[in-house]
């Protein structure tokens, strides 16, 4: 029997045009990786998991391209300015939300009205922002600032839970977020927001501001209405109160502050937020409400 061995030869033709889309895909590549390796490992191997989590998330955050040869801190420093008597900018905002701890977890709820100056712009806002299934935000300042960062949290805890096979924490989250916030201080931002979720230590409510200030407590109202809704919040609010009597109570509380402030009003939407995530209690129109809660009210005699 003759063994024959024989080899072939395959040649292949890659084309120019080929050849070209790798070596750009592998050049983005190289500059994906070169801010990671800007780091020094040594400084890597000292943080913790949760801090190198930060430092990785804030490598990724949104960089907006500026124009050249234009100081924008010292333009907006000088368009914002108080000091002015007659500033460039007036940014004339108003709403009021609140947020409080209770034993069945915790209750948001927010008004609808977005003014533009002294007129109305909308009364349908959307102002508990859905952060993840288990984390709400809530809306006061700048409609767009609110709306694009708070989002672009939602996107940062959505590659957290990819990352680590977990939901981040309520304190991780708000952290993210005025790590951020503080990074464009004197920008232009005006934030006053909210984070409120449920974690593994139970449920939890920050307050973020576009300062970079970061608060936990068991009660928060913010807005121009604010006064008027602790005053509702400091004359009914209990840790032990029932999911009815703490979202009627979170309801009230909007609705008188609407009754008294210009600048809030439109619908009232009550959020309770537990361990199995957050869900909207109710939705109302202030008119609505104005009605039922008046006829509570009882007339003093003469």
């Amino acid at each position: 029997t003759e063994n024959i061995s024989t080899s072939s030869c395959v040649s292949f033709f890659v084309s120019p045009s080929l050849i070209l889309q790798v070596q750009l895909f592998a050049m983005s590549l190289a500059q994906t990786f070169s801010a990671f390796d800007a780091v020094p490992r040594a400084s890597r191997s000292n943080r913790t998991q949760e801090e190198q989590l930060f430092v990785d998330m804030d490598m990724q955050s949104t960089v907006f391209p500026l124009p050249k040869g234009i100081n924008h801190n010292e333009m907006l420093k000088y368009s914002l300015s108080e000091d002015r008597s007659e500033s460039l900018m007036k940014f004339l905002h108003g709403t009021t939300t609140l947020g409080f701890l209770f034993d069945g977890g915790v209750i948001i709820a927010v008004d609808s009205r977005a003014s533009m100056g002294s007129f109305v712009g909308s009364q349908t806002v959307q102002k508990a922002i859905e952060i993840t299934p288990y984390l709400l935000g809530t809306m006061a300042g700048g409609a767009a600032d609110c709306q694009f960062w708070e989002r672009h949290l939602g996107k940062l805890c959505r590659l957290h839970e990819l990352r680590n096979k977990e939901r981040i924490s309520v304190a991780a989250a708000s952290k993210l977020l005025a790590n951020i916030l503080h990074g464009y201080r004197g920008m232009g931002l005006v934030m006053g927001t909210m984070v409120a979720g449920w974690d593994t230590t139970g449920p939890n409510l920050y307050y973020v501001d576009s300062e970079g200030l970061r608060l936990k407590n068991h009660l928060f109202s913010v807005g121009s209405g604010s006064p008027y809704a602790y005053g509702v919040l400091d004359q009914g609010y209990r840790k032990d109160l029932t999911a009815e009597e703490a979202a009627d109570l979170g309801r009230r509380a909007i609705y008188h502050a609407t009754f008294r402030d210009a600048y809030s009003g439109g619908r009232v939407s009550v959020y309770h937020v537990t361990a199995d995530g957050w869900r909207m209690v109710s939705r109302d129109d202030v008119k609505d409400l104005h009605e039922r809660y008046q006829g509570e009210k009882v007339v003093p005699r003469q």
